[in-house]
């Protein structure tokens, strides 16, 4: 059960918090910037991301006070669309990354949508950056070749995703290579 507030979904019973965590890197434990284990006694919040994947397989209920019933994935998904336009896109990218067994984190860090481990944090590095071009915007070369030269300086594989019309996700990955 999740709280919903503002743009985060909060976990507020610990135990509960600490199983989502453990399934899968959900969520980060408020004040707990690095955590080294699923142990922690501090409520769990949650991206609209997360809390709608986590709706949708059914792992969590989130609460909103205008409601008397939890929120179903399609409203968590239309909430996140009133925040950013291409909540949407990004969505079904993560689900469709999570549901292939990946860990899906923030990739704020690296000026990215996601960054996307194997195993997770703190187990091993993620050797993914995902960027999801929404579909209403182009490519730009020039951001290309910035994302290229990151992800080579920090030894990640860059990959824009992108949902074709037929709701496809179409991956493209790009190497920098040095002459």
């Amino acid at each position: 059960m999740a709280d919903l507030v503002g743009d985060r979904a909060i976990v507020w019973d610990s135990k509960h918090g600490m199983q989502l965590y453990s399934m899968g890197y959900f969520g980060q434990p408020v004040g707990i910037r690095k955590p080294k284990s699923a142990e922690f006694e501090t409520p769990l919040e949650l991206s609209l991301l997360e809390a709608a994947y986590l709706t949708k397989i059914g792992a969590l209920r989130v609460n909103v006070a205008t409601k008397k019933r939890p929120l179903t994935m399609d409203e968590l998904v239309e909430i996140g669309s009133t925040f950013a336009d291409d909540f949407l896109d990004r969505f079904l990218v993560y689900s469709h990354l999570r549901e292939q067994g990946y860990i899906v984190r923030p990739g704020l860090k690296f000026g990215t949508d996601f960054a996307v481990y194997k195993k997770g944090p703190g187990r091993d590095h993620a050797p993914f950056m995902v960027h999801v071009n929404s579909r209403s915007k182009g490519l730009v070369p020039l951001d290309i070749v910035r994302a290229g030269r990151l992800a080579t300086s920090v030894k990640k594989k860059f990959i824009i995703a992108t949902i074709k019309e037929n709701a496809a996700i179409a991956y493209y990955s790009f190497v920098w290579h040095r002459p």
